[in-house]
């Protein structure tokens, strides 16, 4: 058994098969788990529909720096939040690459609005961070109690690091399979076994063999090897590794 810990299900992922099909086929490839963040505020209602309908579906709910500007509770609740199917806040984070910096003040405050929405309800965070190492990490120091995954992480071993002593979990993707990915793939060699989770980020990043093509949860399953080569450990060990510690990354999840 895998799980995709973070996959855009609300996205147009497989406009022929639809949701469906994307789940057979994770399904077939064993993956049994998928967890749908949100980062667009308008996802929040499909999100939450679509972990409601399959019982191998859960979400986590967020607005991603993208909407700065936007106030995040105008569209997420505490009784959203609450909800059984709903195991955490995110993604949320910040991103100073695909952003002006004129932004910089907005998306600080649409993160931190969100962190203390996780904080009131005691749930873990799914963290976008990109060319925001800095303020990411001084952000987080001022939110201690809160813990949660670093989503899609591609930073170096000095985030990781202090990430690592805040009691945080790292997500691989499958950019940690591409040819290029060294210091990533050597910075995951680093990181103990127990603090590591996998995802695709569909409909992005798809691993090696499947680059170019739209991702889905199946392909979650080739990250999944890469890592365990990296660790040197057998592919079904650390299947159960991964299994282990998205429980403890989301106390909710029941599975």
């Amino acid at each position: 058994m895998l799980l995709d810990t973070h996959c855009h299900l609300t996205y147009d992922i497989d406009k022929d098969g639809g949701v469906d099909a994307v789940i057979a086929r994770a399904h077939a490839a064993g993956v049994d788990v998928i967890i749908c963040p949100t980062a667009d505020p308008g996802d929040i209602d499909a999100a939450i529909k679509l972990a409601e309908k399959y019982p191998n579906v859960f979400a986590t709910i967020g607005i991603h720096p993208e909407h700065a500007g936007v106030r995040a509770a105008d569209y997420i609740t505490d009784e959203i939040l609450n909800h059984p199917r709903v195991l955490g806040v995110g993604e949320i984070g910040l991103d100073y690459h695909e952003m002006d910096m004129d932004t910089r003040a907005a998306q600080i405050e649409l993160f931190e609005s969100q962190l203390e929405m996780a904080r009131r309800n005691k749930l873990p965070v799914a963290i976008h961070t990109r060319d925001a190492e800095e303020d990411t990490a001084a952000i987080l120091e001022k939110w201690a109690d809160i813990g949660g995954v670093m989503h899609c992480f591609t930073s170096g071993w000095g985030l990781a690091k202090k990430m690592l002593d805040r009691g945080f979990f790292f997500s691989a993707s499958g950019i940690i399979t591409f040819k290029n990915a060294g210091d990533i793939r050597e910075t995951f060699s680093k990181i103990p076994l127990e603090r590591i989770v996998v995802e695709t980020d569909a409909p992005y990043c798809a691993p090696v063999p499947y680059r170019g093509r739209v991702c889905e949860p199946a392909f979650v399953v080739e990250t999944a090897r890469v890592v365990a080569e990296i660790k040197n450990i057998p592919f079904d060990k650390f299947c159960d590794i991964v299994v282990e510690n998205t429980k403890k990354l989301y106390p909710k999840i029941k599975i």
